[in-house]
């Protein structure tokens, strides 16, 4: 595993939002199965709801939502 300082947390937390919206379910919520560390990372952009909690699932905000999908092609569509 590269370094800390070596890792472009900008991308991996844009693979991530893409890749939690693969879950999206009852139009606003995506399964947090996720590091909590990463997780945090969307809370703080404004992507997720806050991810503490029991539920096994968070809230996907409007934004978070968009730029799932702009994500989502830019790095997994050919």
């Amino acid at each position: 595993m590269p370094d800390e300082n070596d890792i472009d947390w900008e991308k991996v937390e844009e693979v991530a939002l893409a890749l939690l919206s693969l879950t999206l379910h009852d139009h606003c919520r995506v399964w947090k199965g996720l590091d909590w560390d990463l997780m945090d990372h969307l809370h703080k952009r404004g992507w997720i709801l806050d991810p503490k909690g029991k539920a096994k699932s968070v809230v996907i905000t409007e934004e978070g939502r968009a730029l799932a999908q702009t994500f989502f092609e830019k790095h997994f569509v050919r």
